[in-house]
């Protein structure tokens, strides 16, 4: 028996989600689905795939993770910025995570790029500049 496309999986998620939102139904569905087809590595790649679809449709999910609470101008300034990276978009939700490891700045993940303006970044790539090590 052939194992089913991650591709088909994550469009089938992401029509369910759209027109009936996530729910808790759903979420154990997917999470037995994964278990019983030893699938659970997928789970964070699947999970691209979905907010993939969810952009094509104009549901653009971004994750903006800092060290500290981002305020409501920097998170208008992010808004602005996926919104110019997806400008078909009909809906930007901006989701906040913290880690201390990004000291300062901003790194935007989106289901098909990233952009660090972390201080974490700018302190390695200076370090590979100055010492040409990784």
């Amino acid at each position: 028996m052939s194992k089913t496309p991650r591709s088909l999986i994550a469009t089938t998620v992401a029509e369910w989600t759209l027109s009936g939102g996530i729910t808790k139904r759903l979420t154990r569905q997917l999470a037995a689905y994964l278990l019983s087809e030893n699938r659970t590595s997928e789970l964070d790649p699947l999970m691209r795939d979905v907010q993939g679809q969810w952009a094509k449709q104009g549901y653009v999910n971004a994750l903006a993770i800092s060290a500290h609470p981002i305020d409501a101008k920097n998170r208008s300034l992010i808004q602005k910025a996926v919104a110019q990276a997806y400008p078909k978009a009909k809906t930007v939700v901006i989701s906040e995570s913290h880690d201390a490891s990004v000291i300062g700045g901003v790194r935007i993940e989106l289901s098909d790029r990233q952009l660090d303006l972390s201080v974490a970044t700018k302190l390695n790539k200076f370090k590979q500049l100055t010492t040409g090590k990784d």
